[in-house]
């Protein structure tokens, strides 16, 4: 039986878990391709830590470039993440046409458009099954399983940290900071947080989703990106009352010559398939023209999970080099169109306020009538009693608005002496 060389560059979490899936399930993914993917070599700065694989110290090295350059190594694995030395080690390998497998949203997300022109220059594969959604096949769907279709909007909880903190919130009714405190001490969360809890992490997997979809890569840095930090739980509470739980979304959607993208905590109404999606799980909600909506759920990280989808990569890339059918499936299939990304200012979607105010008549009056000059119009409304200070909460669901005339509204809200800062707005997800 044939064989292909599989050089993996990163012996961490992941690492260690495509290492173990290749030496367990290697005779497994021989049978079902008919070409066996071998492992030939692992590269990584600390070779001494014990994996508790039990690889040969022959098969470690320490030098990365040595292994890309190896005649024996057919695919290299890049799992070292972030945007350095990663993408000088990727592009090495595309430039001496081997298909490179990543899980590097970060990289993709940032210097995607050059790597997939590279790609394409050197006509040879580049694979990031992993790099959104861990175990969830969510870049398959979209990239083979979806391509008849055109994309209509993506939706997703992407991030397992920012979930598992808003589910606690809601279920046990903690503060963010006391279950931040727990996620951390327990491994959901980092040390330093912010990728996850401020929304980057699902910033990355939403823009690598958007360009499969669009057939283009869009600039990171003009996408709007909100987290949950400031969070609290008074607002998780009166979305439950109104019918809704709050999630950290990416979320995508077409218009007719532009792309939304954007990421925020969104409220998601409790009967939805996305609102059941609690823990450290992930999953993403795709409508298209002709399969209307079909949802991917699963584990979105950890070792094993991303594991399994970097092997669905090498097990792609080994049957391609065994059939001489490089690119058989392009990393960003073009379609052809020229779609710009929407400013958040454009976005039309309904919204909930918070507004804390003095407890004097007329309040609401004045309020419901500025929101009426932004062309805000109210669907339902709660007055919470005053508290002890004395200032009441006006809890204000309204219909679909422009953004930029929320924005307005609000700022002339501020202006007002009977406001309290600070006044809470989140969006209202539409499923």
């Amino acid at each position: 039986m044939q064989t292909v060389g599989v050089g993996i560059i990163g012996f961490g979490t992941v690492g260690a878990g495509v290492v173990e899936g290749l030496l367990h399930n290697g005779d497994l993914l021989a049978q079902r391709l008919g070409v066996k993917p071998v492992l030939k070599g692992v590269a990584d700065l600390d070779i001494e830590t014990d994996r508790g694989i039990g690889l040969s110290p022959e098969m470690l090295t320490t030098d990365a470039q040595a292994l890309i350059d190896r005649e024996d190594v057919d695919i290299i694995v890049e799992l070292i993440g972030g945007t350095g030395i990663a993408r000088t080690f990727i592009e090495q390998a595309l430039k001496k046409g081997k298909p490179v497998v990543t899980a590097n949203k970060k990289l993709l997300a940032e210097y995607g458009e050059s790597l997939y022109a590279l790609s394409r220059a050197y006509h040879t594969d580049l694979h990031f099954g992993a790099s959104v959604g861990g175990g969830i096949p969510i870049i398959r769907a979209l990239r083979e399983g979806l391509a008849g279709n055109r994309i209509l909007a993506i939706q997703g909880i992407l991030n397992g940290t920012s979930n598992y903190i808003l589910t606690r919130m809601e279920q046990e009714g903690l503060p963010f900071e006391t279950v931040l405190e727990d996620a951390q001490r327990l491994g959901f969360a980092e040390a330093d947080p912010a990728l996850d809890i401020d929304g980057y992490d699902t910033a990355h997997k939403a823009v690598i989703l958007a360009s499969l979809a669009y057939g283009k890569a869009f600039e990171l840095h003009k996408v709007h990106v909100e987290g949950i930090r400031r969070l609290v739980r008074t607002d998780v509470e009166q979305a439950a009352t109104l019918g809704y739980r709050i999630k950290l979304l990416g979320i995508i959607r077409r218009d007719i010559d532009s792309v939304e993208i954007r990421v925020a905590p969104t409220l998601v109404p409790q009967n939805s398939m996305l609102a059941s999606v609690n823990g450290v799980f992930n999953a993403v909600m795709v409508e298209s023209d002709l399969a209307d909506h079909t949802m991917y759920y699963g584990r979105g990280a950890g070792r094993l999970p991303t594991a399994s989808t970097v092997l669905a990569d090498i097990a792609d890339t080994a049957r391609n080099l065994a059939m001489d059918a490089m690119m058989r499936v392009p990393p960003i299939p073009p379609t052809g169109e020229s779609l710009q990304l929407k400013s958040i200012e454009d976005i039309r979607c309904r919204y909930y306020l918070r507004i804390l105010v003095d407890d004097q008549p007329g309040v609401l009056a004045k309020i419901t009538g500025l929101l009426a000059k932004h062309d805000i119009s109210i669907e339902s409304f709660i007055q919470k009693r005053p508290d002890i200070q004395g200032d009441a909460a006006l809890v204000i669901v309204t219909h679909e608005a422009l953004e930029s005339d929320m924005n307005a509204a609000l700022a002339a809200i501020a202006e007002f002496s009977i406001v309290k800062p600070p006044t809470v707005r989140l969006r209202i997800a539409t499923i």
